[in-house]
């Protein structure tokens, strides 16, 4: 096999590591060797992060490099578009509609672009889109984005239902598990 390449990509404080870490204990326990990146950038800050996670029968590095991520999973719209060249040619970006203003916006010395979609689906890229923010907060939590993603994701692989379900029980503390429960099933259903 091959191996395939998801970016994980949003603004600090998202919860990009949970969805890395979901993703990786699926892929782990299907027999995958899988590498899975720190998180890079201001994400204390608010700044753009991204994850990789990569996996196939045998990943030698977590990089993944222009042009090679079969999915890009995107939790805020202006993310999706800063890393579209990332994206091989026949693959997708799954994103949440949701805008979230940088820094340069927030000051004024900047205007947060119009039109992102459409001008990603004009390059021929293939663009999901999912008010993830909407769904997570009908789950009981604005903080449930990334799971209701990952839940959308699960549609693009041949794992079951409960192999999911298996990794987000491991993953979430208990408190938080019958939330993210639904959060990923909204996110399987939109």
């Amino acid at each position: 096999m091959e191996t395939k390449n998801i970016m994980i990509v949003g603004v600090g404080g998202q919860g990009s590591l949970l969805a890395s870490k979901l993703l990786g204990r699926v892929l782990l326990n299907k027999g995958f060797d899988v590498k899975v990146s720190e998180v890079h950038g201001m994400s204390q800050r608010g700044g753009s992060v991204v994850t990789y996670v990569r996996f196939g029968e045998k990943v030698y590095s977590p990089v993944i490099d222009k042009g090679e991520a079969d999915y890009i999973v995107s939790f805020e719209l202006l993310e999706a578009a800063r890393w579209s060249e990332y994206l091989r040619e026949g693959g997708k970006i799954i994103t949440n509609t949701q805008t979230i203003n940088p820094m340069p916006v927030i000051t004024g010395s900047a205007v947060y672009p119009d039109n992102l979609v459409q001008k990603m689906e004009d390059k021929g890229i293939a663009v999901d889109r999912i008010d993830a923010l909407a769904l997570a907060e009908k789950a009981g939590s604005s903080k449930a984005v990334n799971i209701v993603l990952m839940g959308h994701l699960s549609l693009g692989f041949d794992f079951t239902l409960e192999e999911w379900m298996d990794a987000i029980e491991k993953s979430v503390p208990a408190r938080f598990l019958e939330l993210n429960k639904k959060a990923f099933m909204l996110g399987r259903e939109a």
